[in-house]
């Protein structure tokens, strides 16, 4: 079985720029035989216009599930029901001020990316940020 995530979004190609920078994951190539996903789209019949209403990225080593970027007519209005909590490479296990320091940079990169900080938490010896991405959609760094 496998798992897609999907994402409604208002610019499907800037965000999952977005993500494939954040999860180290990279856009998906066209199908095989096609230089481009244009190329794709002409030999389907979808009008130019409608080019853009989707994008997907995969994991380069194929382990992680494949995230999906949709366009849908109408903005985030309110608190995601599901969001992702990303651990930061070498932050599970370490020493609770390593783990602050390691997710505090990781903030720093995602902020330069398009990402907010929303607030940082330190409850029950964990430490996590709450973010969102730049369409509004939270997700925790910890």
């Amino acid at each position: 079985m496998e798992i897609q995530i999907t994402f409604d979004a208002n610019d499907p190609p800037s965000l999952a720029a977005f993500w494939a920078d954040a999860l180290g994951y990279r856009l998906q190539p066209p199908p095989e035989g096609f230089g481009s996903w244009d190329a794709w789209a002409e030999a389907q019949g979808i009008p130019e216009e409608r080019r853009s209403n989707w994008s997907a990225i995969v994991d380069p080593a194929g382990g992680r599930p494949r995230f999906y970027f949709q366009r849908v007519p109408e903005g985030k209005a309110v608190k995601n029901r599901l969001h992702l909590d990303i651990t930061v490479d070498g932050s599970s296990g370490a020493p609770l001020e390593e783990r602050r320091k390691l997710v505090e940079a990781e903030v720093g990169r995602l902020v330069a990316l398009g990402a907010a900080e929303v607030c940082a938490v330190e409850e029950n010896g964990e430490y996590w940020t709450v973010m969102t991405d730049p369409e509004g959609n939270e997700f925790c760094l910890q």
